[in-house]
């Protein structure tokens, strides 16, 4: 990976005014599929930190054992609460 280019996307979004703008950047950067896959992973997120089993966030969203458990792992490697904040203030 080119680490310059992301370097520049990071850059870009963080000086993006508006949504919209950060949208049309994302659209044309990621797959609907990419989309909804970042998408159930903030999700993933939130049901781990509510104490949601990987079973029942796996049956819940639709997704696998192992894709609940990466996104524990990620979860743990990373410190995801500024995301969850603004995901928990978004979808109370």
């Amino acid at each position: 990976m080119n680490d310059n280019a992301y370097q520049i996307l990071l850059t870009h979004l963080a000086n993006c005014d508006n949504n919209h703008d950060i949208e049309l950047a994302l659209n044309a950067l990621l797959t609907t599929k990419e989309q909804h896959d970042i998408a159930n992973r903030i999700r993933i997120f939130d049901l781990l930190a509510q104490g949601v089993t990987h079973r029942e966030i796996s049956e819940q969203l639709g997704v696998g054992i192992a894709t609940v458990s990466r996104g524990a792992k990620a979860m743990q490697a990373h410190d995801v609460s500024a995301l969850l904040a603004t995901h928990q203030k978004i979808n109370p």
